[in-house]
């Protein structure tokens, strides 16, 4: 070969044809900072007590540091785990997630992907060749303890038009649902929550099963790139409004559903944190300045005893909705169930 000759290598996302089963990955671990929490309330308003109240969270929660918001270390697992998934079209959800423990300030996330499942969608007229890809994906923390654990279903572009991969499972069969003692075992056993006597706001003991919530105030969503970014999201979809199919740049699914609990969190102001998603579904795609509303119900509450760390859990079913244009138009674009542990 010519001495002369460079040899360029492009650096590119896989293809559903590249990917296979049992194929793992894994990311840049990631220490969380101030900074981290700092950027994740900029971007997301959030009303949740502990990680805001670095004072409140070290007496109550018994440890060092501030507790980190759930959602920020879900996100950041989320864009972890996005190796295989920089062509995406869509996230289109996600099932069986449980937050084994809290983490705080100071821990180190490290995230490991594994393909679990593939299946080829049926072709359609004048639509590129796509298939959905089940990935497992596992987050610990320094001390090699598994702090969360759960799936996700994104659909990827094929290379060829008239590929014959011919993959065809049977997705609904893959992942966990979240039992109740998944739900028990993943309470914090050592809180200290009678020193959240004091807060003011509705409890547990004030909801009904089957009561609903609506919440009026909107918020637009902003800086949808930086949230990509802090997260270690390689979705090309999300930062080159080029590379999209709908030649928009598309929010990352994980700040939508962060505006949606900080708004459940203002009707909810003793909450404690997040325990399980039971689903997780992306109905439509968000976009940047699109104007997301809230609304939720109360779908079971279970009180716990001292020895399964006191506080209630309760389940709760939240829709959440973007408006965007004039005339405004508004469609449904998550469809979310989760357990929150609250007082």
């Amino acid at each position: 070969m010519d001495q002369n000759t460079q040899i360029s290598t492009h650096i590119r996302g896989p293809w559903f044809e590249d990917l296979k089963y049992g194929l793992e990955f894994d990311a840049p671990a990631v220490t969380l900072t101030t900074g981290h929490a700092s950027l994740y309330q900029s971007l997301s308003a959030d009303r949740l007590r502990l990680p805001l109240d670095h004072h409140a969270s070290t007496i109550i929660c018994s440890h060092k540091t501030g507790l980190i918001h759930p959602l920020l270390a879900i996100n950041i697992a989320i864009g972890q785990s996005t190796w295989a998934t920089q062509r995406v079209k869509a996230n289109l959800l996600y099932r069986g997630l449980v937050l084994y423990r809290p983490i705080f300030l100071g821990d180190t996330l490290y995230t490991r992907t594994c393909v679990v499942g593939m299946r080829k969608n049926r072709l359609r007229p004048g639509r590129a060749a796509t298939g959905i890809v089940a990935l497992e994906i596992t987050t610990t923390n320094q001390n090699n303890d598994v702090v969360l654990n759960f799936w996700r279903f994104p659909m990827i572009p094929c290379r060829n038009m008239q590929s014959d991969i011919s993959h065809d499972d049977n997705l609904d069969t893959i992942g966990t649902t979240v039992s109740t003692s998944d739900l028990k075992s993943a309470v914090p056993k050592n809180w200290a929550l009678e020193n959240a006597s004091k807060w003011l706001g509705l409890r547990a003991k004030n909801l009904g099963i089957g009561q609903r919530f609506t919440i009026d105030a909107r918020d637009t969503i902003t800086s949808a790139p930086e949230l990509v970014r802090a997260s270690l999201n390689m979705a090309m979809t999300h930062t080159d409004e080029k590379l999209s199919y709908l030649d928009k740049r598309l929010v990352f699914g994980g700040h939508t559903i962060s505006i949606c609990f900080a708004q459940i969190t203002r009707a909810l102001p003793n909450l404690l944190t997040i325990i399980a998603w039971e689903q997780c579904d992306h109905t439509a795609p968000v976009f940047e300045n699109d104007r997301i509303r809230s609304a939720f119900s109360i779908g079971e509450i279970c009180s716990l005893n001292a020895v399964e760390g006191g506080g209630s859990l309760i389940k709760i079913h939240a829709l959440c909705y973007a408006a965007r244009g004039s005339p405004e138009i508004e469609e449904k674009v998550l469809d979310w169930t989760f357990w929150a542990w609250g007082l």
